[in-house]
């Protein structure tokens, strides 16, 4: 398959060109084929077909698209494949005209830097002759244009390029015609015009090139207000001379020195060197098998401190004797104190002197002195190891071909676009390997008397080898100091960079240096990003902090992941180095606290303020999206002050919208205690009302009760009754389903309190059900009953289904215990109906679930377990790990009962081991009850005894009355069939009264 994108979209098999589709395929296409090889996210392609005007459908046209080309392109399914979260080209180099025309250019650089002028003309003429005008024809919207835009700025540099060239070369009048072609069409660009200046310069024609001069002045003053720049002056002044320097020929380019020694600068190899044996396996073995002529370039890049150095120091020394005219080392001084990074002249003429070479055979222009290094490098078998490299730049003038020399060259960026080189990335150090590096600075003797805390010691410097090294230097220095202590101090993450300072040497300064390599605006979203207080960053959120698009904050994030400020263990997701997010956070210490409110804070970082803020609002509309997408129905306070601009992601379906909580679960944490640390306690209370449920969902109980109480003292702090109501009624269900019923009674009726005096009467509906619902837990079924028949009228009244439905179920469970069933089951079945019409599936389960306890309390089995079945498959992803195990174990019951022994055994089983209920008491309680009755029934009485025990426990623990009621009546049952009659009938009295207390009849107790 061929693609032409440069122009008009064309496309061909062999010689027949083949139809796509319409332009939403084209564009999808061309999108694809700008990036090949890269995974590019279905958001991502819906932007580039309709940029901001995208309809509701436009990611299931895109997928449409996408399918209906793997169909139309011959071998299209292999061409086209799905990734993660979009799609993938696997094209060739030389399926695209555009990766063609990149080749081409790169071509061409090489043999430009290798002065191969003529071999650079030619790939520069190739390489243009493809070009037949802007991507799709210019149809392609905003966000093709803007890509067109960028390549037609590449193709003007080649055009400039090659211009150049055939200056060099000795054309000049043949040229004039074409360069005006081109000026016509963009006569801002100034190298043009000096080209053409230059061009009738040479032709004899000076007259004409002060014309031209003047030309452009009045041109530029019009339209910008500005004159030429101080290039175009300069050419201009140098042709009133007549200036012989314009018409003089290249002068003989100086031969190759031959060193007399044979010189070694590098540094000394670590004697105490640790780790990287694969890193060093790979690097020799490619040195080993590397096929071909020029240079063998290695690019080892890490992030500061990782061992880059070392690494390439180690691989040097044992390499030095098949390289044996030099071994030169010089460090080009990217990242240096106080310190400018070495040009490429001034790294030739230090190479130069290095050498040997005489002072007077070393040229005084730069291009001279570069041309003299790279022709003795051409001559030798040398070593050459480029230390602390800024960029490809900075290298790429020093390199020769061909040549037999191996170039070591680190950098705190990844080199991506050095050509032809193998790149090795450091992360940081394995653990074991971390370990045995202190051992070998501070000893085998202190390190093994401690192997825990020097574990610790290793984490706690993230396992960066330059802390690590720091850190047991300071502990050799301080033989008093034992690990524990120096562990104890680091611990102190605001002063933990302070400590991992020793001599010269310093993690901070190491960061610091990395920062401030960083343009001003990029050292900025540094910053902000820094304030991000998960533990990975996506796209969107990144979006939000820096106040973006997210293709522009992925941008950014690619980039301080090339320079190692950022790491990413999965694509889409980044990440801070433990020490990085320190060295970033302590870069605006001082500024947490100064929120909304403006007290409690160190001054207030108006920066990182406002970034914290622009997360919080993401995070807030986010979750609102996604719990309103999986708990239709529900009811949230309005919100118009905290509504973002960010971009979310895509939160369309349940599927999207749960795995999204899943994943951001952990962090959405971390921001409501960021928000209340910089008191936003709005948006405290509102996101902590979103992130319950996902906590709730997950059975992750007591984080939902501290996140409420965390929303209460910050809803009490912003003095907002509304907000306080909502999260006191949030805790009350918290401990509801932990078991904590008077704190949740308490709870529960100062919400309700609050709900009254703002005449609130959802509140009076929801607190008045969770009273209702802890009443009954504690058994005060005549106190339950009246508040969830009120609850349940004033939802009904309002039209809250959902609300409803949950009453509805809480009634039927109170029913039940009472064993009235034929009101259990109305009420259910009204649940369920009611959640089936919103499409609220986790409420529905709920029903489901109360419908067949009560269908089982009328006998009707087989309608039971139809019912459960229904439950089982609607309850993945909706319900508890301690919900589910409820469902699980009342599916056994149902088995058992319908003579279905062995599928009755794996519910049972599967029901007690699907995950620790130990922080769901009741459910604890539900299910050991459950299934000792099962047991009994099947003759195990001693396996029923343990499990009732086990329940009863559970139970009294937290006063759940009629679970220890049934506890004991189990318990009792079991010992009077194993022959222990006394003590059976005083649990049995126990249990009787326990249920009369209740009102549920002891004859009809089980």
């Amino acid at each position: 398959m061929r693609f032409r994108i440069l122009g008009s979209f064309e496309c061909w098999d062999g010689t027949e060109r083949v139809r796509v589709g319409g332009p939403v395929h084209e564009k999808v296409l061309v999108t694809l084929l700008l990036e090949p090889q890269r995974v590019l996210p279905v958001f991502r392609l819906v932007e580039a077909v309709w940029d901001e005007n995208a309809p509701a459908t436009a990611a299931h046209q895109v997928r449409k698209a996408v399918a209906e080309l793997r169909q139309r392109i011959p071998d299209g399914r292999n061409l086209i494949v799905t990734e993660g979260p979009g799609y993938r080209a696997l094209t060739t180099p030389d399926q695209v005209d555009l990766s063609r025309f990149t080749e081409g250019l790169k071509q061409a650089r090489e043999a430009t830097a290798a002065g191969r002028s003529a071999f650079a003309a030619t790939a520069l003429r190739e390489a243009l002759d493809l070009w037949r005008g802007p991507l799709l024809s210019g149809s392609g919207g905003s966000v093709l244009s803007a890509a067109s835009a960028a390549l037609e700025e590449r193709r003007l540099s080649a055009v400039e390029q090659l211009f150049d060239l055939r200056l060099s070369s000795g054309e000049n009048s043949e040229l004039v015609g074409e360069i005006r072609e081109f000026i016509d069409s963009h006569p801002l660009r100034e190298t043009l015009r000096g080209q053409l200046m230059l061009a009738l310069f040479r032709s004899g024609r000076q007259a004409e090139a002060l014309e031209e001069f003047a030309k452009v002045r009045e041109f530029l003053i019009d339209e910008l207000g500005i004159g030429p720049g101080d290039s175009l002056s300069e050419l201009h002044n140098a042709i009133l001379r007549n200036s012989p320097d314009l018409a003089a020929p290249p002068q003989a380019a100086p031969a190759a020195f031959a060193p007399e020694d044979k010189p070694s600068t590098l540094p000394y190899d670590l004697r105490d060197f640790t780790g990287r044996e694969a890193e060093v396996r790979e690097l020799l073995g490619f040195v080993e098998e590397a096929p071909g002529t020029g240079p063998l370039i290695i690019a080892i890049d890490g992030m500061g401190g990782s061992g880059k150095t070392s690494l390439a120091v180690r691989a040097a020394h044992q390499l030095a004797d098949s390289y044996p005219d030099a071994q030169l080392h010089l460090d080009l001084r990217g990242f240096t104190p106080s310190g400018q990074p070495l040009s490429a002249g001034a790294a030739a003429e230090a190479l130069l002197r290095t050498l040997g070479v005489p002072g007077d055979r070393i040229p005084d222009d730069a291009e001279g002195r570069i041309a003299l290094w790279r022709r003795t490098m051409s001559a030798h078998r040398m070593i050459l190891l480029l230390d602390n490299a800024l960029d490809e730049s900075q290298v790429r003038p020093l390199l020769s071909s061909p040549t037999e020399t191996l170039v070591l060259v680190t950098s705190r960026s990844l080199l991506a676009d050095l050509d032809a080189a193998h790149t090795i990335s450091l992360g940081v150090m394995p653990p074991g390997d971390s370990v045995a590096l202190v051992e070998g600075v501070l000893g085998r003797t202190r390190t093994r008397a401690e192997p825990e805390a020097v574990a610790q010691l290793a984490e706690l410097c993230g396992h960066l080898p330059l802390a690590l090294r720091i850190a047991a230097a300071r502990l050799r220095k301080r033989p008093r100091w034992t690990v524990r202590y120096l562990v104890d101090r680091l611990r102190d993450d605001a002063h933990r960079l302070a400590e991992l300072n020793s001599g010269e040497r310093s993690v901070e300064v190491t960061l610091r240096l990395s920062y401030e390599g960083l343009a001003a605006e990029t050292r900025e979203a540094f910053r902000m990003l820094g304030q991000h207080p998960g533990t990975e960053i996506d796209v969107y959120a990144a979006g939000a902090l820096l106040d973006k698009g997210t293709r522009e904050a992925e941008g950014v994030l690619e980039y301080l992941l090339d320079m190692h400020l950022l790491q990413q263990h999965e694509t889409g997701r980044y990440t801070f180095h433990d020490l990085v997010r320190s060295f970033a956070q302590n870069l605006s210490r001082g500024s947490a606290g100064a929120g909304s409110g403006g007290a409690g804070g160190g001054g207030g970082d108006e920066e990182a303020a406002q970034a914290v803020r622009r997360l919080l609002d993401f995070a807030l509309a986010a979750t609102d999206a996604a719990c309103d997408m999986l708990f239709p129905g529900r009811v949230r306070i309005g919100r118009p002050e905290h509504l973002s601009p960010a971009e979310l992601p895509p939160l369309n379906t349940p599927d999207q919208a749960r795995e999204w909580l899943e994943r951001e679960q952990d962090s959405l944490l971390a921001a409501v205690s960021l928000a209340y640390r910089w008191e936003l306690d709005s948006h405290v209370g509102l996101l902590a009302a979103n992130v319950v449920f996902p906590l709730d969902l997950r059975g992750r109980l007591e984080e939902f009760r501290e996140l409420s109480r965390t929303a209460i003292s910050a809803s009490r702090r912003v003095d907002d009754p509304a907000l306080l109501r909502l999260s006191l009624s949030n805790l009350a269900v918290a401990c509801w389903k932990l078991g904590r019923f008077e704190e949740g009674i308490e709870s529960a009726e100062e919400a309700f309190g609050l709900a009254v005096a703002l005449a609130d009467r959802r509140g009076e509906a929801k607190d008045t059900g969770v009273l209702g619902l802890l009443l009954g837990a504690l058994g005060r079924y005549h106190e339950a009953l009246p508040r969830l028949e009120q609850s349940i009228t004033i939802k009904r009244e309002l039209g809250a289904e959902r609300a409803e439905a949950e009453s509805l179920t809480n009634l039927s469970n109170l029913y039940s215990e009472w064993r009235r069933f034929p009101e259990a089951v109305e009420a259910a079945t009204r649940a369920v109906t009611l959640s089936r019409s919103i499409g609220s599936v986790d409420k529905e389960v709920e029903g489901l679930m109360d419908l067949a306890v009560a269908r089982l309390g009328l006998g009707e089995i087989e309608a039971a377990a139809d019912l459960l079945g229904r439950a089982r498959k609607l309850a993945v992803d909706v319900m508890s790990p301690a919900d589910m195990s409820l469902v699980l174990a009342l599916s056994a019951e149902a088995a058992d009962r319908l003579g279905e022994s062995k599928l009755a055994g794996e519910w049972a089983e599967s029901a007690m081991q699907l995950g620790d209920l130990s922080g769901a008491p009741m459910r604890e309680a539900a299910v050991g009850n459950i299934i000792g009755r099962l047991h009994a029934r099947n003759g195990r009485y001693s396996l029923s005894l343990d499990l009732h025990r086990y329940a009863q426990e559970a139970a009294s623990g937290i006063g759940y009355r009629v679970e220890e009621a049934h506890a004991l009546a189990g318990i009792a049952h079991a010992l009077e069939e194993l022959g222990e009659h006394d003590e059976a009938q005083a649990h049995l009295r126990t249990a009787n009264e326990a249920f009369e207390a209740m009102g549920i009849p002891a004859d009809l107790a089980p």
